[in-house]
């Protein structure tokens, strides 16, 4: 396994672009470009897998959309406003949301506001989230907390997402709403991971 020496700092994320193709060119590591809006440590970074703009989140309790516009790399304010950091990221399968999950026991869905070019969001208040998985329809999120607890959130959004359909959890789905949730009964643990699988339908 060959070794790569980067930075005399840890590194404390990484995430790969669309086709796997920016991460390493050939046998050797080129720099292509250089994000540096963040003047604390990197907490989370998504890449999009379609569109190709990527999502960073730090310590400072800001976050960063960066766009590839005539080759070079441009940021996009997005400010958390929590009073703790933001240890995770993910967009949503469209790419028109993503999903911040933060120590201030909220989750954020940002989505963007063409007319004022602009990432607005909403907030669903629930125990300090340790990770986020987006179903397939753009719409459910799936949250794992320090409670021990699964949960599953409806994220719809009227002013990008179209009405969804109806899922296993029912088909009533208003921003926020609570669709299902299993553990916490006092034998688990944090729940570090969570995804949805393939069919939609469960997820782990």
């Amino acid at each position: 396994m060959p070794l790569h020496q980067f930075l005399l700092e840890p590194i404390t994320y990484r995430a790969w672009n669309r086709d796997h193709t920016q991460i390493k060119n050939g046998g050797q590591w080129v720099k292509a470009h250089e994000l540096k809006e963040h003047n604390r440590h990197i907490t989370g970074i998504d890449w999009a897998p379609k569109s190709d703009p990527i999502v960073i989140c730090g310590a400072n309790r800001n976050t960063y959309v960066w766009s590839q516009k005539d080759g070079v790399s441009q940021p996009t304010l997005v400010i958390l406003r929590i009073n703790r950091a933001a240890p995770l990221l993910k967009w949503s399968p469209l790419e028109n949301k993503f999903a911040v999950g933060s120590g201030a026991q909220l989750i954020f869905i940002y989505y963007f506001e063409s007319e004022n070019a602009w990432w607005m969001s909403k907030h669903i208040k629930k125990p300090t989230v340790l990770s986020l998985d987006w179903h397939p329809n753009n719409v459910l999120l799936a949250a794992g907390s320090c409670d021990f607890k699964c949960r599953v959130f409806s994220a719809y959004i009227k002013e990008v997402d179209e009405k969804p359909a109806s899922v296993l959890w029912g088909s009533k789905m208003p921003f926020g709403q609570l669709m299902s949730a299993f553990g916490g009964s006092g034998t688990g643990g944090w729940v570090q991971r969570v995804s949805f699988s393939h069919y939609s339908s469960v997820y782990l």
